[in-house]
């Protein structure tokens, strides 16, 4: 009789949950769009988000049960035990932020972290006791720094699943060492994103309403769905290539965290065989978030541009946000690489040649942003439509038009001034650059928000949007709190993948020879 441990029936019945998730999205939307044919309403959006949301859903199962029956279901209790993992003496620097215990100077700053978290905590706590009325949000300006918010952070996340997926798909070696930093940036940062919106909401409670009794030819909708999608796919993409280097860490832990490592190991045993099954897995998801995150950012400005909101109804937001969210994101990477490359002494793998890379990828998505800006300007200002003039002169020389020429010195001018200098091909001048471009890049969703809002089309009272004390503190929060988990993370998980690094130093030059030699006659 077959002896199995208790981390195998934990796992069949997380694969066994998912499973039943993937066939009640793959029934609820024919189910509903049925009833609202009967009913003589719009069924044909719930039809279309069915026939999409469904096969997503089924490959992710179908790849969960890949790694499942093909590394955990056939590991076998009460046999000889496996040999530790290999870890070589240079890779030790990668895993000691994991086994070492916590520095006082780490504890500090996450007492810091969590202070101001907490401060936030308290704020939105007593928002929902008096309501937004402790906001600057009012009848007119219904959407202010949480919406921004939402779209700044959404935007961030696109950091991990596009340049770790791009790089891997068209095997960019340089990659190794960057991925995983990129990778955990999309999920926590999703995570905070999703939570402005309840954050935004005045009764959170009604949250379920919005999928029980939401109209789904609503893009608030398609919202949802995207985002619920996007998280399950970043957040499978970021635990597969973990599962070697989480079994590393497995065979040298001895605190309490331990029994969560053989979980999350799926007894992992570094054979050839699990090995080309993961590097399977991570391909097909690979190709499979590309589409997803693209999906997410177009989706999001859908909120926006359905609507006829002066400077708002523009065919050009989808992929004008769509550029704005990678440009953030590569911002964002670039910060968080830094400051891991200095606490944790990782200059041997976060090397110049990273940061001159992403810098150069940076400067790229400069100009095409300036490019997309300077687009939707000039099409409002040809076009000379009174209502988005009004819009259009608030930004440029009204009350916005501080924000909007830092938005452009912060977004354009001083990146690209920083990176094509020789300062662009150091370590701080890309995060100089990196730096500024995440202050634009909020300033650039605050000004697509706000003056439209404070002047609509519609004949209502001109409105005005003063942010108060509760909705600058809840923004602190959230950054605080997001830098606090993804500091925990790296306490739990190394940030540099241990395994990657290692088989790029063994068969890159090999596999980069060959891949050369096809560029060329034989």
């Amino acid at each position: 009789m077959t002896n199995r441990p208790w981390t195998f029936y934990v796992q069949l019945a997380c694969l066994l949950g998912f499973y039943a998730f993937t066939a009640a999205v793959n029934l609820w939307f024919p189910w509903r769009a049925v009833l609202l044919y009967r009913l003589g309403d719009a069924w044909l959006p719930a039809a279309a988000l069915g026939s999409i949301l469904g096969p997503v859903f089924l490959l992710l199962s179908y790849i969960l049960s890949q790694v499942f029956f093909k590394i955990a279901a056939p590991r076998r209790g009460g046999g000889k035990a496996a040999p530790p993992m290999l870890m070589l003496p240079e890779e030790a620097v990668l895993a000691a932020p994991v086994l070492a215990p916590p520095t006082p100077r780490f504890l500090a700053a996450m007492a810091v972290l969590g202070a101001i978290s907490l401060w936030a905590l308290f704020l939105w706590c007593r928002q929902l006791y008096y309501g937004l009325t402790v906001t600057g949000l009012g009848g007119s300006v219904f959407w202010g720094f949480y919406i921004v918010n939402f779209v700044f952070f959404i935007g961030i996340s696109h950091a991990g699943t596009l340049i770790s997926a791009i790089l891997r798909i068209v095997q960019a070696e340089w990659r190794r060492a960057i991925t995983r930093s990129a990778e955990v940036i999309t999920v926590m940062v999703l995570m905070f994103g999703g939570g402005s919106i309840i954050v935004d909401m005045g009764r959170p409670d009604r949250l379920l309403n919005v999928f029980t009794d939401g109209r789904l030819q609503s893009p608030l909708l398609w919202d949802v769905c995207s985002i619920t999608t996007y998280l399950i796919s970043s957040t499978l993409y970021l635990y597969l290539p973990l599962i070697p280097d989480i079994a590393i860490i497995r065979d040298r832990c001895r605190d309490w965290r331990k029994p969560l490592y053989e979980l999350l190991s799926l007894g992992w045993t570094g054979s050839h065989e699990e090995i080309e099954v993961l590097e399977s897995c991570i391909s097909k998801m690979a190709l499979l978030v590309l589409p997803v995150a693209i999906s997410v950012h177009t989706v999001v400005s859908y909120v926006f541009s359905m609507t006829i909101q002066p400077m708002w109804h523009s065919a050009i937001f989808g992929p004008y946000f769509v550029v704005g969210a990678i440009f953030s994101g590569i911002a964002a990477l670039l910060i968080a690489m830094a400051l891991l490359r200095k606490g944790y002494g990782l200059e041997e793998y976060l090397k110049p040649i990273h940061f001159d890379n992403l810098g150069k990828l940076l400067l790229v998505m400069s100009c095409l942003w300036f490019y997309f800006t300077f687009c939707e300007y000039l099409t409002v200002w040809y076009g000379a439509v009174p209502d988005e003039m009004t819009v259009f002169y608030a930004k440029f020389s009204g009350n916005y038009a501080s924000g909007f020429w830092l938005m452009v010195a912060t977004c354009f001018v001083f990146p690209f001034c920083v990176l094509v200098s020789p300062l662009g091909r150091t370590v701080a001048g890309t995060v100089m650059a990196s730096a500024t471009v995440c202050v634009g890049m909020w300033l650039e969703r605050f000004l697509i928000v706000a003056p439209t809002l404070v002047r609509p089309r519609l004949p209502y009272a001109t409105g005005v949007y003063i942010p108060t004390v509760t909705e600058i503190g809840i923004f602190a929060g959230s950054i605080a709190a997001f830098i606090m988990l993804y500091a925990l993370f790296t306490r739990f998980f190394p940030i540099v993948s241990i395994w990657e690094v290692r088989e790029g130093k063994e068969l890159a030059e090999a596999q980069v020879s060959a891949r050369i030699r096809t560029y060329f006659p034989s």
